[in-house]
């Protein structure tokens, strides 16, 4: 019996970007990692950059995490939403995420995966609040390029 409760619960469990014959692989994106910041000073000019200010300024002080030489910063923005940046650590610049992710899966903790030394980023849920999926995005140092998107 508990065999075939298993086996129910594998089979009903959704397609995630886990999914080996839909994920891209964030080693198909690598990019070289700095070894050191620049005390860049923050440059929000961006105007959807300048409310979020405080965030930007504190996740600038955090080591880089994202695409060789970034800091990708995130923040809530409501209950079960993510809003962001990826700050320029040479020269302060800010690229601000072109949408907000919420309604990620249950069994998703964190709805953005990225790394430091690759350029994908991987989006799971919903953006703006509309549709839902698994988005697979390049970042390119002045926008997030969509690849791909996995329907769920």
């Amino acid at each position: 019996m508990k065999s075939l409760s298993l086996a129910l619960l594998i089979h009903a469990a959704p397609v995630l970007a886990a999914d080996p014959a839909h994920a891209i692989r964030f080693d198909e994106y690598k990019v070289a990692v700095a070894t050191k910041k620049k005390s860049a000073g923050l440059k929000a000019t961006a105007a959807e950059a300048s409310p979020y200010a405080s965030q930007l300024q504190s996740a600038a002080r955090q080591p880089i995490n994202f695409a060789g030489h970034y800091v990708l910063a995130t923040w809530g923005c409501g209950s079960g939403c993510v809003m962001g940046g990826a700050i320029d650590t040479m020269t302060g610049h800010v690229v601000m995420l072109p949408f907000s992710v919420s309604n990620w899966p249950l069994q998703v903790e964190e709805p953005l995966a990225f790394r430091k030394g690759s350029a994908l980023l991987i989006v799971q849920g919903s953006r703006n609040e509309q549709g839902s999926g698994t988005h697979y995005y390049q970042f390119d140092g002045s926008k997030f390029n969509l690849l791909k998107t996995v329907n769920h």
